[in-house]
């Protein structure tokens, strides 16, 4: 399941926790990403990942490239928080090919990755 979690009026910031699906995407994360784009015009996002990454279904991650896309050219600054070295290195590297600024931090510098 995916959670809002509190954040400034310009993030929008979200904690996945056991099992995600692509509804907690179209439900929760897809309304909040368009509320803010309509206010806004960019998308400043924070995601803590409280969940193994195993727990995410195939079809979560597609709902997830989805989201992405259709606002592609609003991102302005994304941070991905876990523990996972993986998708930390991962969402650094993906920096570099898409618009705006992703970083991975790991869950103890949350605050940071809040700022």
């Amino acid at each position: 399941m995916i959670q809002i979690i509190n954040a400034p009026e310009n993030v929008v910031a979200f904690r996945a926790l056991g099992d995600v699906t692509a509804n907690d995407f179209k439900t929760i994360i897809a309304p909040a990403v368009k509320q803010l784009v309509e206010q806004i015009n960019e998308i400043n996002f924070l995601f803590l990942i409280d969940t193994d990454l195993e727990n995410f279904a195939a079809t979560a991650w597609l709902e997830d490239a989805f989201i992405g896309l259709k606002h592609f050219g609003k991102w302005n600054r994304a941070a991905i928080v876990t523990d996972s070295e993986n998708a930390i290195s991962f969402t650094n590297a993906f920096s570099y090919v898409v618009p705006g600024e992703f970083r991975g931090f790991k869950k103890e510098s949350f605050d940071e990755a809040l700022k």
